[in-house]
């Protein structure tokens, strides 16, 4: 089967939920409060993200019980606090264990970004992490935005970004949003229909 002749299905329309005429409207929701991950050990992350990262040690929760579910579980949970009031934070469950990457995603894929004030900023914390041993790549330009990325103690991919484009250019951007997700959508049927005559023909 050719790919390249093969019609491109409609994609089928998403169902527009309905909701109750008495239900409340949603909560503006206003910033992150945290992000949280499984820490290798405590001490070897706050000294990445205190000493190096300038991320203060802001609070922690210890505990036997976990809260949600009411299992046993002796963890330490620890925050780190970013200039907006929100946090990342970790858990570590003292077993000296980190959490598995993910089998079926890249590692480029799951990341957090923190933003920095300049590209100033940006390079200066690059050469602070090198200094400290730690792998950087870039400054990488995203057009909008620079960024350097690397990974913590844990394993999880972070970057620092630079934002480039001004307020008003991201507003324009965000009125072709919706449009751009839509061709996206039309893209990935293409993808999928190549994947089918691929799996098709290996057969």
């Amino acid at each position: 089967m050719n790919p390249a002749s093969t019609p491109i299905p409609t994609p089928s329309p998403i169902p527009t939920p309905v909701f109750s005429a008495d239900l409340p409207p949603p909560a503006a929701v206003q910033q992150l409060h945290h992000f949280a991950w499984r820490a290798k050990d405590a001490e070897e992350t706050r000294h990445f993200y205190e000493d190096i990262l300038g991320l203060p040690l802001f609070h922690i929760i210890q505990s036997d019980i976990v809260p949600s579910t009411g299992e046993y579980c002796p963890y330490m949970h620890f925050f780190f606090r970013l200039q907006d009031g929100s946090f990342i934070a970790f858990f570590d469950l003292g077993d000296d264990e980190a959490a598995l990457p993910s089998p079926n995603t890249p590692a480029w894929v799951n990341h957090v970004s923190f933003r920095v004030n300049t590209v100033d900023d940006l390079l200066a914390m690059k050469t602070r992490l090198e200094a400290s041993g730690i792998e950087v790549l870039g400054v990488t330009d995203h057009h909008i935005f620079k960024s350097i990325y690397f990974f913590d103690p844990n394993g999880i991919r972070l970057e620092l970004t630079a934002q480039l484009a001004s307020e008003v250019h991201m507003q324009r951007e965000s009125t072709t949003a919706h449009a751009r997700l839509a061709e996206w959508t039309l893209r990935k049927q293409q993808l999928r229909l190549a994947r089918s005559a691929s799996a098709d023909s290996a057969v």
